[in-house]
Formats: C-alpha cells, sequence, structure tokens
C-alpha cells in the first residue's frame, strides 16, 4: 500500500513531497539502510538547545537540472540535513537568471549556483545589484565545450580546427553559454580566445538554460555551447555534438558551482548556513568515497524530480570515463569532484577574484574594483571554516591558491589587475 502511495506522491511538482518520496524509496529499497545509522538518518540532529541551534530549520535551497547539483540533492536524500537540525527543501529552477531572481527576493535561501553569477550580481554587471554569499565551493571540473556535428563535419572537432574553419569557411558562428557573467561563459570566452578568436568580435554569443542546450543544437540554434554534465555527454548520445574540450583541460581543478546566498541571508542564519555546509560537505565526501556510491547518486539525480534524464547519461563522466563523439575514448582523473579532501569546497579568495579578472577582460566591469576587498566580502571563509571543523574537513593554509591554466598563465590571485590586463585578445 505504502508503494502505491509514493508513487502517487511522485507525480507532484518538485519540491518537498518529490524529495522525500526519494528519501523514504531509498532507505526502504535501495540498499543504503545499513549506513543510515551511521549518517545519522536516526538521530534528532547534533545541536543541543543553545546558541548554535540552527536559527531557521526549514531552507529553501534552489537547484538547475545538472549533475553537479549532486551534492545537495544527496544531503537531502541521505538525510545529512537532519543529522544538522535542518531540513532542506528543494526547488528545481528552469534557469539561472531565475535563481538570480530568487535568491535576491527571497523565495530561495540558498542555490546551487555560477560563481560568476554571484559575482555578477555583487558588481552590478549581471541583474540588480546586491551583496551576496559563496559559502562554499559544491565542485570542480566536469563542465565540457559542445561543437554541433555539422561543424565537426567540416572540420571542426578542437579549439585549433574550429579557429582555422572559422578563417575559412566564414559566416556567423552562434555559441550558447548559461549565464552572461556564470562560469560557462567564461569558459567559453577564455578557451575561444587562447584558440585565437575573440569571442566577442568574431561570433555571437547567446544565453540558453543548460537543460535547453541540447534541444537548442539538435534544430540548429548553435554552433556551439559551453554547459555543464550531463548535457555535454548526453549531446553525443544523441548523435548532435561532440565534446572539443572538457573545462577541466582548460583549468585543472577549476571553481565551478557554489552554494550561494545573499549576505544578509548568511549574516542573519549564520547557524543554518553552517548546518547546510556541514550537510553537503558530508554528502559531498560519500559521493566522492567510492564508484558505488557515485553510481548509486547517478541513478538517485537521474529522477525526473531532479536533472530529468537516463542515469546512462550521467554515470559515464563522473567516473572519468569520457569520449568525444568521434571514435576517442579517455580517462580522466580530473572529473567532476564533489569534496576532493575538502579542496574543492573552500572559496578561496582568488578564485572569487579570477571571475573579477574576466569580467574586467571582457569588458564587463568597466573599471578595476578592489579585487580582494570584493573577494574578502562575498567569500564566507569564517563561516565555512565553522562548517569544515564540524564536518573533520581539511582547510587549506592559504586563502590563494596558485593554478596554470591552458595558455600558459599562471593564476594565483596575487595581482589580479595586472592578471585583467595581461590578455592579448579582450574587449
Amino acid at each position: 500500500m505504502e508503494y502505491k502511495k509514493l508513487d502517487t506522491l511522485r507525480a507532484l511538482p518538485p519540491g518537498t513531497e518529490a524529495v522525500n518520496v526519494t528519501r523514504r524509496k531509498i532507505i526502504h529499497g535501495a540498499g543504503l539502510v545499513a549506513g543510515a545509522s551511521m549518517l545519522g538518518l536516526a538521530t534528532g540532529g547534533v545541536w543541543a538547545a543553545g546558541s548554535d541551534k540552527p536559527e531557521k530549520e526549514e531552507i529553501k535551497i534552489g537547484f538547475i537540472p545538472l549533475t553537479d547539483c549532486a551534492s545537495v540533492v544527496m544531503a537531502s536524500v541521505l538525510g545529512f540535513d537532519k543529522k544538522y537540525g535542518v531540513k532542506f527543501v528543494l526547488s528545481k529552477e528552469a534557469s539561472w537568471a531565475g535563481v538570480r531572481d530568487k535568491l535576491a527576493n527571497g523565495d530561495l535561501d540558498a542555490a546551487h549556483v555560477l560563481y560568476g553569477l554571484l559575482y555578477g550580481v555583487q558588481m552590478g554587471i549581471g541583474g540588480q545589484k546586491k551583496d551576496m554569499a559563496v559559502l562554499m565551493g559544491l565542485n570542480n571540473n566536469g563542465q565540457a565545450i559542445t561543437l554541433s556535428k555539422k561543424v565537426a563535419d567540416k572540420g571542426g572537432v578542437d579549439g585549433p580546427s574550429l579557429a582555422k574553419l572559422m578563417q575559412t569557411d566564414k559566416r556567423e558562428y552562434t555559441f550558447a553559454q548559461t549565464f552572461p557573467t556564470g562560469t560557462h561563459a567564461m569558459w567559453l570566452y577564455y578557451w575561444l580566445a587562447a584558440n585565437g578568436v575573440n569571442p566577442l568580435k568574431d561570433a555571437k554569443v547567446i544565453t540558453v538554460p543548460p537543460p535547453q542546450m541540447v534541444a537548442n543544437m539538435r534544430v540548429g540554434n548553435m554552433d556551439g555551447f559551453c554547459v555543464g554534465e550531463p548535457w555535454g555527454h548526453r549531446a553525443i548520445m544523441d548523435g548532435v555534438g561532440i565534446t572539443a574540450a572538457t573545462t577541466q583541460d582548460i583549468w585543472k581543478d577549476h571553481p565551478e558551482k557554489v552554494l550561494g546566498s545573499t549576505l544578509e541571508f548568511a549574516k542573519k542564519y549564520p547557524n543554518t548556513c553552517r548546518a547546510m555546509m556541514a550537510a553537503i560537505l558530508e554528502a559531498g565526501k560519500w559521493i566522492d568515497a567510492s564508484l558505488a556510491n557515485k553510481n548509486k547518486m547517478a541513478e538517485v539525480i537521474a529522477d525526473k524530480s531532479y536533472v530529468n534524464t537516463s542515469k546512462d547519461a550521467i554515470d559515464q563522466r563522473i567516473m572519468g570515463r569520457y569520449q568525444n563523439g568521434l571514435g576517442k575514448t579517455w580517462d580522466d582523473p580530473n572529473h567532476m569532484k564533489f569534496y576532493n579532501d575538502g579542496a574543492v569546497n573552500f572559496p578561496y579568495l582568488s578564485d572569487g577574484m579570477w571571475f573579477m579578472t574576466q569580467h574586467r577582460r571582457w569588458g564587463l566591469l568597466k573599471d578595476d574594483p578592489d579585487y580582494l576587498a570584493v573577494a574578502t566580502s562575498v567569500n564566507q571563509i569564517d563561516l565555512y571554516k565553522d562548517a569544515a571543523a564540524m564536518t573533520k574537513t581539511p582547510v587549506p593554509k592559504s586563502p590563494l591558491r596558485s593554478s596554470k591554466l591552458m595558455d600558459g598563465s599562471v593564476w594565483d590571485g596575487k595581482n589580479p589587475k595586472a592578471f585583467a590586463a595581461s590578455f592579448k585578445i579582450k574587449a
């Protein structure tokens, strides 16, 4: 009888009911029961009554249907939220602009969100200016640049060959990203520019929500796109595109989605934020712990309540098993990571500053901001350190990290103004 009831509930709109159904199904029938007590499912939360108790126990968290929403979803499904005395109410959103608006007006408390989107709102260049908070990183790596079959058939299969094709077969080339100040726009621009193509002058760039990318490519609306998985792999499965580059090829272990909120929310509900972060840290650790866990995660998030695709669109690339759609296959050790001993999750100031350097590079920012001051205001390092302590997550010694990108440039956060001005191809 219970299962009939569950199936009826499953048809309801994404939200609390759908999430609870998934949780109950898993606990009843998918072999995670053994871990339930270990995960704190049986506890009433670890908070003693007093000053550490979450100020707001029910948290509405938005997400976009992408593989990298997984740690937020699994924190709810596995009951890590309950362990820390909060309840996640997940809200599936249609576009990043929608996430931005709902965060700003309070319809959402927090969200799985593009790093560069929060900085765009903070600086008033990606919507109405509002003080925002990056609470933690959700994932590194795992996005891709897809070129259409039409472009690939003419020889455009990677950066250099695409640049050559654009020179020899002249027409208007259209590329899609997911939000003008977001991560995918910045990866797309960086990759095109590293291959000698100015994205602002040599191409037309449009904004398309992630779940609509493959359908838009199928009907010929774009020559290429940059988006998070599973949509890059889905384009190959559906025979409409090929993978020209992964984002980890552009920057190994790059920042990507973050858990974001308004600064006002983070200041007003610090205990709630700590509990939310701790639950998601535990979920990220759980996902990264084994192939079996990744497989279970793929099964859960493929559901129509979440990513709404087939499990096999998700489960290959999260294991590092890549193909480009042209017969090439490889194992990528730099696949999407959700924890990586906490390296994924620490809100490095240098990561926040990098997005501002690119906004400056492409003329979205008209002047150089006080990069360090803005990043220090947005990235909630002290709150994060509390959540890390609660979950025994290692924390790096420095809030800056050094990385070498695909064009040979080294980014260490130490001179953002010079870095932003250092590129030959810019606005």
